[in-house]
């Protein structure tokens, strides 16, 4: 489906990628195979969204309440995210992508660190965006914003008068990106579940029900095409 032909895609998609753990309990499977399948799942979209033409896409790969699940599923999602990024690293200069990590790395072990870094580094004059949301909450990311911002005041480089909503956005994790036009929830669940609070004040919403490993490349037209049916007025008229 040519769907870039009908109408412009949004240029920021992002995704809350939910229901890997269901999507496995479904099927008799150890929750990590849901996220595994998760992963595939990833790797489809990503894909299909560069032949679209999005130029940023923000998934939502790891919360900073995700702490709470167990030992094992913790450990299973930090496993196969250092596999995906061993492989992202070797592919780069085939696939192309920009990676950005939004959130607080440090509670990451070392070598996810390093491979994080690494990513943006290598990736860093490509064009199309891939940023992931990793040890991520929204009201947290506006918590530490704020607390820059009051260091920067503290050392004379701003009054708290200076303070507007561009200013502050530039100490977000999202700096220089510019806010999604369209976030998609698939699972059937229907809350924001802290991501991108402040990003996403005038971003349209579309709850699907179809678990995240099932979300395919029509899911997303469909998503799109919801988009377009929207009157986005912005507060106005």
């Amino acid at each position: 489906m040519a769907l870039s032909e009908k109408k412009p895609v949004p240029q920021h998609i992002a995704i809350i990628m939910d229901g890997n753990g269901r999507w496995a309990k479904q099927r008799g499977l150890p929750r990590t195979a849901g996220h595994a399948a998760g992963g595939e799942a990833f790797r489809r979209i990503a894909n299909y969204c560069r032949t679209l033409g999005v130029k940023y896409l923000t998934v939502y790969a790891f919360s900073t309440e995700n702490w709470k699940r167990s030992e094992e599923e913790v450990s299973g999602i930090m496993k196969l995210l250092g596999k995906y990024l061993r492989e992202a690293l070797a592919d780069m200069e085939k696939n192309k992508v920009c990676f950005r990590f939004f959130g607080d790395l440090s509670r990451l072990s070392p070598e996810l660190q390093k491979l994080c870094e690494e990513a943006v580094k290598e990736s860093k004059d490509y064009d199309v965006q891939v940023n992931f949301c990793l040890n991520y909450g929204g009201r947290d990311e506006i918590v530490k914003a704020a607390a820059a911002f009051a260091r920067d005041v503290a050392e004379g480089i701003y009054k708290p008068e200076d303070l507007t909503e561009e200013l502050l956005a530039s100490y977000l994790y999202s700096a220089d990106v510019p806010d999604p036009e369209l976030i998609i929830r698939p699972s059937g669940e229907m809350r924001t579940s802290n991501f991108l609070l402040w990003q996403s004040a005038y971003s349209e919403y579309v709850f699907m029900n179809v678990l995240w490993p099932d979300f395919s490349p029509e899911d997303l037209d469909k998503a799109i095409e919801e988009y377009h049916r929207r009157n986005r007025r912005f507060g106005g008229t």
